[in-house]
């Protein structure tokens, strides 16, 4: 066989090997698709508690849950505060279909706090009311305390005060 044959060869299992290292990741909401790249790894909320997907993950379909996802690349951590959707874990490849994301450089921390009250609140009103309008109230307070704690992690992280 020709040199040129084999030198194709490994150039073909090496970026395939490279390849297998990364993650296809995205995150889109009603509104748009807040995060779209690969990555080395993504930590998040479900419904069974904290996963970590790392590359060649087997397949998984679960429920996404209100709190902080931190996706990796290289040495950079992006953080996001989520609430509620579905995840999808097949071939590298993550997709994330999520009722609200964040990324935590976009939080308005006093906005939040702000959100945080009022949903306090509605909860101790609805407290009263019937099951419903309980859940409604607690699934807010529940997002906007994953908004709070998402903001203030980055920014101590980032050596920034808070205010």
């Amino acid at each position: 066989m020709p040199r040129g044959f084999y030198i194709f060869i490994l150039t073909f299992f090496f970026i395939t090997a490279v390849n297998d290292k990364k993650i296809k990741f995205k995150i889109v909401t009603p509104e748009k698709t807040v995060y779209e790249d690969t990555v080395d790894q993504v930590t998040l909320p479900t419904q069974d508690g904290e996963i970590t997907v790392l590359p060649n993950h087997i397949p998984l379909i679960s429920v996404l849950t209100s709190g902080e996802l931190v996706a990796k690349k290289g040495g950079e951590e992006i953080a996001m505060a989520v609430s509620g959707g579905m995840i999808e874990v097949q071939k590298n490849e993550i997709t994330i279909l999520a009722d609200t994301a964040e990324r935590a450089e976009e939080i308005d921390i006093k906005r939040a706090e702000e959100a945080k009250q009022r949903a306090e609140k509605l909860k101790d009103e609805k407290i009263r009311s019937d099951e419903t309008d309980y859940a409604t109230a607690a699934a807010i307070l529940e997002k906007n305390l994953a908004r709070i704690k998402v903001a203030r992690k980055h920014l101590t992280r980032r050596g920034m005060r808070l205010e």
